[in-house]
């Protein structure tokens, strides 16, 4: 299931989601949350994804079902906010669902390192357009790197 809303998230009910009827024996869960810059040089005092519906959805369908093709998965939801947002707010939900953690904790984690660095989300801070971390990158380079793309 993916999702792309405005809209918050409850972690406990998207969990109980991906719970099945005794199918899976893990589950993995991820929530992304924007950082409180507060104390920082950086701070933000205006926080905003933007995205192109249709298009976001398309890439995160292509990551979903990597995925897939990669390990055995019961369930997979991801769910992704835009719009504005303030410190402490949910951004991103990934949980996947497998018979084994092995299986789920590699899913989650390949799902949100090529999320990152793949899927067409813009920030921006201050009114000024964010670029990609050179470390996301290299998080997801690595799932390359290691011919696991």
């Amino acid at each position: 299931m993916i999702r792309v809303q405005i809209e918050d998230f409850s972690h406990t009910d998207e969990y109980k989601l991906l719970r099945d009827q005794g199918i899976s024996g893990a589950i993995v869960t991820f929530a992304g949350l924007v950082r409180d810059f507060a104390n920082t040089t950086e701070s933000p005092n205006d926080f905003e994804l933007q995205h192109y519906l249709g298009m976001t959805e398309k890439v995160l369908d292509t990551i979903e079902r990597t995925a897939r093709r990669k390990w055995k998965l019961e369930k997979v939801m991801i769910i992704h906010r835009v719009g504005k947002l303030s410190p402490g707010d949910q951004i991103v939900f990934v949980g996947v669902s497998s018979k084994h953690r092995k299986e789920a904790f590699e899913a989650c984690a390949y799902i949100m390192d090529t999320l990152k660095t793949q899927a067409p989300f813009w920030k921006k801070e201050n009114g000024n357009w964010v670029d990609a971390k050179g470390s996301d990158q290299t998080a997801a380079d690595r799932w390359l790197e290691s011919g696991e793309e």
